[in-house]
């Protein structure tokens, strides 16, 4: 037992510089991507384009953008990317829990500076997914011009 104690460990995957470095090189093109509902919904109705949501599943299956693609933020790996969006120039288009205004049970907002939107944008575009476009809009949950689906909608 204490030659296991004693042996050294390698250091963890986990890099910090890179990932700060990462998010500075997007931050500009990121500022490109941000876009309205408007643009958004035509976007989304136009081929080679998937809107993904990576809320928990649990979240997902209760109700999200009619249409929406899931993957779960924390399952994001090349491999689980590349089987559910082969191409990596394919339009992704995002969005998050603080995109959505009025559903507190489906949509609660996440503190601003920790919405899902920013982790996902950089991990996609780290990925070498780098076709992706934010929902900029804070749209009411009774905007008509979003349409939702899953076990909680009526």
């Amino acid at each position: 037992m204490q030659s296991q104690q004693s042996k050294k460990l390698s250091k963890s995957k986990v890099d910090y510089t890179s990932f700060l470095e990462l998010s500075e090189e997007i931050l500009d093109y990121r500022q490109e991507r941000l876009i309205p509902l408007e643009t958004f919904l035509e976007y989304a109705s136009e081929e080679n384009t998937i809107v993904l949501d990576t809320r928990s599943e649990t979240a997902f299956k209760q109700k999200h953008l009619k249409g929406a693609m899931h993957i779960n933020f924390s399952d994001f790996t090349d491999k689980k990317l590349a089987k559910k969006i082969p191409l990596k120039d394919t339009r992704i288009l995002i969005y998050c829990n603080n995109n959505i205004d009025g559903d507190r049970i489906h949509f609660a907002s996440k503190k601003t500076p920790l919405a899902l939107n920013i982790p996902t944008f950089i991990n996609l575009y780290g990925y070498g997914y780098k076709n992706v476009y934010e929902l900029s809009s804070l749209v009411p949950i009774k905007d008509q011009r979003l349409q939702f689906e899953g076990t909680s909608v009526k």
